[in-house]
């Protein structure tokens, strides 16, 4: 047990780091080099080249051993690939725009997207407190875009747009892992080769006359190669924790990001934005927690015994 629990803090704690450097990275290459869309190409790429030996090297048999079926490829997987693109290219719009603590802060109202969806998509109704806990995380954000000293529509409208395409690609993930037999590895592996692919002719007639410099090409890198880590990182946390547990280790990395974030930047962050950062992110506990409630509550239900009556 101590062993497994000395693995699971070394894994949040890496994490944790490449996450947080990976921001970090990011927002310092935007601010010299504005260019999301070549940004998010170069992580898709770095994740499709490195996803590649890492599968073989997981599963023991080529990543594409599985016979996706026709219809989950077109219904899903393509549409997932277009909004993977999508939502990165707007989170790195977001954190281009305005700083990464206050980015962070907005990406904390995806409880409520989620929510949200899964009732309009997927007919999921959720109990009273699971609703009343999204209050906090509203409550938080609106305080924090208030009195955010450098606030930005484009910025605040990015975030929300990444945060709710996010939460629509963990939705549908979610469907296709069912459907198939697919590893997440290998999902993730997919949907960045084909979002690499769809989107390199836009990238060809936006982008690719701009000048580049040995640092910026090294940064750009580095950052793909961050961003496919941190991916990798918290598939492993998820598979030794449970669904909760990495709920709450999610929300607590937030934490950390928006931290260094302000650590690293010297951000000017008044009281009343960290009180805003504060209620926003403990409004996700309480969200966690309420979900847990909840479907500790529905096993128990549909542990009960039929009422049959004899005659």
């Amino acid at each position: 047990m101590t062993k497994k629990w000395v693995k699971i803090s070394v894994l949040c704690f890496a994490w944790y780091s490449s996450s947080s450097l990976n921001n970090v990275v990011g927002k310092h290459l935007l601010t010299r080099y504005p260019h999301p869309l070549t940004l998010t190409l170069i992580q898709l790429f770095s994740i499709t080249i490195y996803s590649y030996p890492l599968i073989r090297w997981y599963l023991e048999r080529a990543p594409l051993g599985i016979t996706v079926p026709k219809s989950v490829y077109n219904y899903y997987i393509i549409p997932l690939a277009v909004g993977k693109f999508l939502a990165s290219v707007a989170s790195h719009v977001s954190i281009w725009k305005v700083p990464v603590s206050y980015a962070h802060t907005v990406k904390a109202t995806m409880p409520l997207f989620t929510i949200t969806l899964t009732r309009l998509l997927l007919g999921t109704h959720h109990s009273t407190l699971t609703y009343l806990s999204l209050i906090p995380i509203i409550t938080g954000v609106s305080i924090a875009s208030i009195t955010e000293m450098n606030f930005n529509l484009i910025g605040l409208t990015t975030a929300l747009l990444s945060t709710l395409a996010f939460s629509l690609q963990n939705i549908y993930s979610k469907q296709v892992l069912q459907k198939t037999k697919l590893h997440q590895f290998e999902l993730l592996f997919i949907l960045a080769k084909l979002s690499f692919l769809f989107f390199t002719p836009v990238w060809f007639l936006l982008d690719f006359n701009i000048s580049y410099d040995v640092e910026i090409v090294f940064y750009l890198f580095f950052d793909g190669f961050l961003s496919f880590l941190q991916n990798i990182l918290a598939f492993s946390f998820l598979n030794l924790v449970s669904p909760l547990g990495y709920s709450v280790a999610n929300a607590s990395k937030r934490i950390f990001i928006i931290g260094v974030s302000v650590v690293v930047f010297r951000n000017q962050v008044g009281f009343s934005n960290w009180v805003g950062m504060g209620v926003a992110v403990g409004g996700v506990f309480c969200y966690n927690y309420a979900k847990n409630w909840e479907s500790v509550e529905r096993k128990k239900v549909s542990l009960l015994p039929l009422n049959n009556n004899y005659v």
